[in-house]
């Protein structure tokens, strides 16, 4: 069983090897007629591309030219031209493989084949790496091969705000750490409107070191919490004025489910689900409290007094 599982698996990879060769065969072959372009005519390439991808064409097929125009761009910008090995890189990096590669075969240059490609759709690309440090030299480094084809590259680090944040994501490439992308991540979903999120979406991701990230920081979880600040810590009071009312109405009462157990359950839900909605439309001018003691009658008094003040 074991050497007709090696032969399944050595075929699948001749089958690859095959498909990445045949793509730089072809990448190599559109190197003479690009380098004869000038600088203009090779930027106009990445508008022609982005129509095609309007169009309908899949990125595959447009794999070729478009590593070949990334390659071109790199040799004016860096002075640097990939090398086959790194075309084979980039081509399995953007049929969803991992490329294993040693320190110095230049992994970097790598990405910004498969990056430029996906990019072409418009809906962003997320290149992730291990620390701030490697993220923003990248993303300037790098960001000159995008930014010569006409493309925006951004960076999210550690000390930006959320309005940076967001203007970053919305550029064609992204740099930053999984850290960093993990968090905005939960943010966005913590947020009360789209507005306030700041990615716009996960179309493409490039991981390096990606048997770190994925693998070895994988077995620590990424907690988010809100910070207990401003109006938040005067909920705490107010809960604790709350549940002293109703301790007091349950020893007058009588009633059954008037006792602490089932108080601390109310106060719970209060505080996890009713709150939090009470306090981000307090932030808006739009909340408005009303006393809850007393008679019907005077309660209703109070929810019309309201009403009529703000029509």
């Amino acid at each position: 069983m074991a050497s007709f599982l090696e032969k399944i698996l050595r075929t699948g990879d001749k089958r690859v090897l095959r498909q990445l060769e045949a793509y730089t065969k072809a990448v190599n072959s559109l190197e003479d007629s690009f380098s004869s372009m000038t600088d203009e005519e090779l930027r106009a390439e990445t508008d022609k591309f982005r129509e095609r991808v309007k169009d309908g064409e899949s990125l595959d097929i447009m794999l070729p030219e478009a590593f070949a125009v990334v390659r071109e761009a790199s040799k004016r910008t860096l002075g640097k031209r990939h090398y086959d090995v790194q075309l084979m890189g980039g081509a399995a990096l953007h049929l969803g493989n991992i490329a294993e590669m040693k320190t110095g075969e230049g992994k970097t240059l790598v990405a910004t084949l498969p990056a430029y490609l996906n990019a072409l759709s418009g809906k962003g690309v997320h290149i992730v790496t291990v620390n701030d440090y490697l993220a923003e030299y990248q993303a300037n480094l790098m960001g000159r091969v995008f930014r010569f084809l006409g493309m925006e590259c951004g960076v999210i680090l550690s000390s930006m705000e959320p309005d940076e944040r967001r203007k970053q994501y919305a550029a064609d490439i992204t740099y930053g750490t999984n850290n960093e992308f993990g968090f905005d991540y939960l943010r966005d979903n913590m947020a009360w409107t789209v507005e306030e999120q700041v990615q716009r979406g996960h179309n493409f991701a490039i991981i390096d070191e990606v048997d770190s990230i994925l693998i070895d920081e994988a077995r620590t979880p990424l907690i988010i919490s809100g910070p207990a600040a401003g109006e938040a810590n005067g909920w705490y009071a107010e809960f604790g004025r709350i549940g002293a009312t109703l301790l007091k109405r349950g020893e007058e009462s009588g009633r059954s489910d008037d006792n602490l157990e089932t108080i601390q359950k109310r106060l719970g839900v209060y505080h996890a689900q009713t709150a939090p909605i009470a306090e981000h439309y307090a932030k808006k001018g739009v909340h408005h409290a009303i006393e809850g003691s007393g008679a019907i009658a005077d309660i209703t008094a109070r929810i019309a007094k309201v009403i009529n003040a703000l029509n």
